[in-house]
This record gives structure tokens, sequence and C-alpha cells, in this order.
């Protein structure tokens, strides 16, 4: 379903910006590319630290908008915690030689201008006026309510903390997580007795993986089932169940099913990932399942918040590829720095890392449907 926003003026665009970026930025350029008269989505991008890489920054800005499938015309708003200057010759806003580098450049690419705006701590501005005058922020209405992942009250860091988690919490999982193995590693029917029946429950659950991570997303883990996060931590820290169950979450279940089958294959006799399945990873070919990645990310999140130390890396890079392939580089970025702490030479860690530092978005990111692209 397609929620369709409107804006009468720059105040009230300023509003829809959250809605579309899915957070309200801070230290940003956001880029909207528009076709005809409609903003299907919103790119955000760090200001740059160095000044002198202008050209460069603003050559790949252009340069990452201009895929967006249709794009015809860009409104940029700049998110500055900076004041603004006011000199004799009237007030100069932050970050004004970046954006006239950007609004020359998209002009010169053919991209018409619908807006330029700053929205800074006291006030918010238009670059376009020759004469920019400082509008107060109790102007912008409140950010329209949209369905989806979308909080206007956090910035683009908050989505990379992971929700909180009691001491008591984790000892529990810890707890499972060792009476879980021990029921994995039974040799002789006798010790069956000095194992928690619980554990032996959820040895079940391992039985068909695919139908097991299939139901967390339907209903994930929560502090009363240790032993299913238990359960959840022990495959995922294993590579070949983590890629089946990340392509399944991303997909369907019969995706699913033959990522585990390719998987298995792989581990036997070493056979070829089928392409498909490989190149998503990487973030090419058609999109994956939003609302399946928005409910695994969640999943994710929850277990490394409660994992013990060693099994963190693990969600915490699933997490990170969700996260990337939503759009929200700077989210997967934070979950990659938390899992590098843990396990400096995570396999999976690296290959998102080289994706992220070099500004690489899914293909899907540029397909029109509202969705935000973080390039960090």
């Amino acid at each position: 379903m397609t929620t369709v926003l409107h804006a009468s003026d720059p105040a009230q665009f300023l509003s829809l910006v959250p809605a579309l970026a899915g957070f309200t930025p801070r230290r940003s350029l956001v880029l909207l590319p528009f076709a005809q008269s409609r903003a299907h989505g919103a790119m955000r991008m760090d200001l740059p630290v160095d000044h002198s890489v202008i050209d460069e920054y603003v050559d790949a800005a252009i340069g990452l908008v201009s895929r967006v499938t249709g794009t015809e015309a860009i409104a940029v708003v700049v998110y500055s915690d900076d004041h603004p200057q006011r000199t004799p010759d009237g007030v100069v806003l932050p970050e004004t030689v970046l954006v006239e580098e950007l609004v020359t450049l998209a002009a010169a690419s053919g991209l018409r201008i619908v807006d330029a705006l700053c929205v800074m701590t006291d006030g918010w501005s238009c670059y376009l006026d020759d004469d920019p005058a400082v509008h107060p922020l109790s102007g912008i209405p409140a950010a329209p309510t949209v369905a989806g992942d979308v909080d206007p009250a956090v910035d683009q860091y908050t989505g990379g903390m992971l929700p909180p988690s009691d001491l008591d919490e984790m000892e529990r999982v810890e707890r499972a997580l060792g009476e879980l193995e021990a029921a994995l590693s039974l040799e002789e029917a006798e010790s069956v007795a000095r194992v928690d029946p619980q554990a032996i429950a959820a040895t079940l659950l391992l039985d068909d993986m695919p139908q097991f991570f299939e139901s967390l997303i339907e209903r994930p883990p929560d502090a009363e089932t240790p032993f299913v996060t238990a359960a959840l931590l022990w495959c995922l820290d294993r590579p070949a169940i983590r890629d089946a169950a990340l392509l399944q979450w991303a997909t369907d279940l019969p995706t699913g099913l033959r990522a585990w089958e390719a998987q298995l294959a792989f581990s036997m006799d070493g056979a070829a990932v089928p392409d498909d399945l490989g190149r998503m990873i990487i973030g090419q070919g058609p999109g994956p399942d939003l609302d399946r990645l928005r409910a695994a990310l969640f999943v994710a999140r929850t277990a490394a918040a409660c994992a013990p130390h060693a099994f963190r890396p693990a969600p915490l890079t699933m997490a990170a590829w969700m996260s990337w392939a939503l759009g929200r580089s700077t989210n997967a970025s934070q979950y990659l720095e938390q899992a590098r702490r843990i396990a400096p030479g995570y396999p999976m860690a690296h290959l998102l890392e080289a994706l992220i530092d070099g500004a690489v978005l899914p293909e899907w990111a540029f397909r029109r449907g509202g969705r935000p692209m973080d390039a960090t």
C-alpha cells in the first residue's frame, strides 16, 4: 500500500522528510528524488567533515540520486547543528558552499531543483532565497503518522542501539545455551536425566530449522523463552545455517528451503551456491521482502541484546546486513562496530564493511517505492 503525503509549503514539506527517511536526520544532507511532483523516498548522507573534498562529495551525491529510476528533479535538505552567521550583508546559512555546488551540478545534470532548505538548531531557512530569513522551528508541523517502520522521534543513530536487556535475562540465555549443547551432545541414554527437559524440547526445534526460523518472524522469542533464544543463537553461530536463515528471512520459505539445500550441498561436496542467492547477499537482483526483513531485524537485535558475549557477532552481523538491505547503512555500521570489538576477524562483517565503506547500496535501493536510502 502506498501512503500519499501532501505538502503545500516549505515548512510542511520539512515535516514530511522524517516520514520519507524513517527518522529525523541529524548532521545530514538529505536528497529527495522527484518524478514529476512526487518524491518517492529520501537519501541521507553524513555532512562532510573535510570541506576540501566537497567536489568529490557532491559528485557522489548526485551520482547516487541520479540512479533512482525516473528521477527528474531533487529537493535538498541540510540538517545542521550549526547556527546561521549574521553578517552586514545578511544571513549566511550553514553548508552554503556545499549546497551551491550541489545545486549547480544537479542543474548541469538535467535535474530540476524543487527546493533547497536548511534545518538548524534555532530555525529553518531556504538556500534559494536572495535574502534568507530564519523561521522558527515551531513553524514546522508535527511529522505525519504513517504505517511502517518510521519513528520521527529518533535520529539515524538510534536504530543501531540494541534493545535493553538485563543481566538476569542474559544469564538465563547463557545457562540455556549450556543445557542445549549438553542435550545435543548426549551419547548415553542414562545421561538424559541430568539434562533440563526444556533443553531436550529445544533440540526438537532444530529438527526442522527452516520452519523454526519461519516461526521466529511470526512470533519472536521473548524473555520468557530463553531456550528458544538459545536455539536461535546456536544456529546463528554456524555460518552455513546463518546464511541460509538470512536468505529465508529476506525472501520467503520456498526460497529459504533452496538456500538450506544449497548450503547442505556446499558443505557436503563443495557445490556452488545458486547465483541468484549469492547475488542477493551483495545487494544485487530482485529486492527482499521489506516487511519480513523488519520483523527479522527485530529478532536479530533482540537475540544480540541477550546473547552471551561470544555469541553476539552472528546476530549483530545479521542485523547489520538487514539494516543495510533496508537502506540504513549508518545503523549497519554501528552493528558491525559492535561485532568487530568482539570478533575482529569475523568474515561476514568484513564483507559488509567493504560494501558500506565503498558507499555501495543495494540495487533495490534505487528502485522507486518510497524506500529510504542511507549512504553514510
